[in-house]
């Protein structure tokens, strides 16, 4: 008995001692740049908040001893203000990682910072190809999409089902411009023409000017280089134009389930889209989702599953390399497959692209739907090294030609 009762003390001493040296150590500190009050927010915002928090609590809430906090801060769709937040979550709250950076300009601006201080960052909300190309970085990772692949997916499809003459609706910053361009290479590399395009400023109430233009281009898909608030205005505002049943289809380039929600699926039926998530594809992804939904009402959107996968691949990485250390961290996480209900053998590459697969559905007509959220027909699976810019063909300067 005393044999019993002296282990079950040590055991207590032992348990105690472990807390005590983790409260003596700094918290690990990973931060969250979010739109979380303007037309991103659905997409990430207070959503990749809590998708991060869960991937901490699943992973334990502590490593090497030390208490895993995420601290967030809103940049207001500021490419300035997202480097001043950088900046401050490096130099002053001792952050070692970023995550998320919804949308391009600001992404683009946090990530120089990452780099001039040697820090990793991951993006997860931000779409455009430079990303990975020209702004690359030994600690840039780029996780959940990028111009490149979303093009690559829906535009290719369109093309071969036959709506092979394009006019863009652009949103006039890097994501838009970048957008635009990686689906027009893939509209003329797959046979088809570009009739025009118009650009909008970024977060407009109206459009119509621009979808006027669209439509007197006879154009057969008008394909919305955007995002967010502006992808539902604008599907909002053609429908009211009776553009689509005047025969003239809509590809919204970039489109998550929330948007799909916001418009609803008697505007949005029978539009084609590429994703690299949804929740309602696998028992995986319907457990994760359902968690998620307990906290927010709302699906994931695959940002903010993407935020989820990414801490927690930035935190095994972290306890098997037994160091915060950039360079040893990165190494780990190059090495180490993503396998969870995000990614099946995903791997990040030398230029920091996250390669997995990608999906393209078909937004399901109001009668296929069983409730909200049943919004996608899964059309095809395509592989990461189909849906991606081939390393080939990279222009970051990491990758040895």
């Amino acid at each position: 008995m005393r044999r019993v009762l002296a282990g079950v003390l040590a055991c207590a001493l032992a348990m105690s001692a472990t807390a005590a040296l983790a409260q003596s150590k700094p918290p690990l500190k990973l931060g969250g740049i979010l739109d979380m009050s303007s037309l991103y927010a659905d997409i990430t915002g207070s959503g990749s908040e809590t998708a991060a928090k869960m991937a901490v609590e699943d992973f334990g809430g502590e490593v090497l001893g030390r208490k895993v906090e995420i601290v967030v801060a809103d940049h207001l769709n500021k490419a300035d203000l997202s480097a001043n937040i950088a900046r401050d979550m490096f130099d002053n709250q001792g952050v070692e990682m970023i995550f998320d950076v919804a949308a391009s300009a600001t992404a683009l601006a946090a990530g120089e910072i990452a780099k001039a201080r040697n820090k990793i960052i991951m993006f997860n909300g931000p779409g455009s190809i430079r990303l990975s190309n020209e702004a690359c970085g030994p600690y840039t990772v780029h996780y959940v999409f990028d111009t490149f692949a979303q093009a690559n997916v829906t535009g290719l499809a369109a093309v071969k089902s036959g709506l092979d003459s394009w006019f863009f609706l652009t949103a006039d910053y890097a994501f838009g411009q970048d957008l635009e361009k990686d689906t027009t290479a893939v509209v003329l590399k797959s046979g088809g023409k570009v009739l025009g395009s118009v650009r909008h400023p970024l977060n407009t109430s109206d459009f119509s000017s621009f979808l006027l233009q669209a439509q007197a281009s006879k154009a057969k898909v008008i394909g919305l280089a955007n995002a967010g608030g502006d992808t539902i205005n604008a599907i909002k505002q053609a429908a009211e134009f009776g553009i689509m049943k005047s025969g003239q289809k809509l590809s919204p380039l970039l489109a998550f389930v929330s948007d799909i929600d916001g418009v609803g699926l008697e505007t949005a039926q029978g539009l084609l889209l590429a994703e690299a998530f949804y929740w309602d594809l696998n028992d995986d992804t319907r457990a994760f989702s359902k968690r998620f939904m307990e906290r927010t009402k709302r699906v994931p959107t695959s940002a903010q599953a993407g935020v989820y996968s990414s801490v927690l691949h930035y935190l095994k990485a972290v306890k098997a390399a037994g160091t915060t250390d950039s360079a040893a961290v990165m190494k780990v996480m190059k090495e180490t497959p993503v396998n969870d209900m995000f990614a099946r053998n995903g791997r990040i590459r030398e230029d920091g692209r996250m390669v997995h697969d990608m999906y393209l559905f078909e937004v399901k007509k109001p009668s296929e739907s069983k409730g909200r959220w049943d919004d996608y027909k899964l059309l095809a699976t395509v592989p990461g090294e189909e849906a991606f810019q081939p390393l080939e063909a990279s222009r970051c300067p990491l990758v040895k030609k």
